[in-house]
């Protein structure tokens, strides 16, 4: 059964796993300039709910600047509220952009294949 014209899929889907020792937001598509205020209305206030948040980035399939822009803001965030905020599961693609703009080294990616 097709889409409905007028619906088109959500260019961005966040999912919050909680835990007692952390948070994980599992981050699918494409954070670009029309979903990235999403990610950081969606993310900033769990920054404030735990001291460890993972943005597991395995699904997200685009990132621009304006991405990029939102997941330095959280970092910043989450520097200031005593929360540790990793990246985890980058794809290539995204890995790849993050050693372009030199952001890899404040997020000290070590590959996370399996997590």
């Amino acid at each position: 059964m097709a889409a409905a014209p007028g619906a088109p899929a959500p260019e961005l889907t966040l999912n919050a796993e909680k835990s007692p020792a952390q948070t994980i937001v599992h981050v699918s598509g494409r954070a670009t300039v029309r979903s990235a205020e999403l990610l950081l209305e969606t993310v900033r206030p769990l920054i404030l709910e735990t001291r460890r948040l993972l943005l597991d980035l395995a699904h997200l399939e685009y990132m621009d600047s304006s991405g990029l822009g939102i997941i330095v803001r959280l970092w910043m965030t989450s520097k200031k509220a005593g929360c540790e905020l990793k990246v985890v599961n980058l794809t290539p693609r995204i890995k790849d952009l993050f050693a372009l703009t030199n952001i890899s080294s404040i997020f000290e990616t070590p590959d996370h294949a399996g997590n």
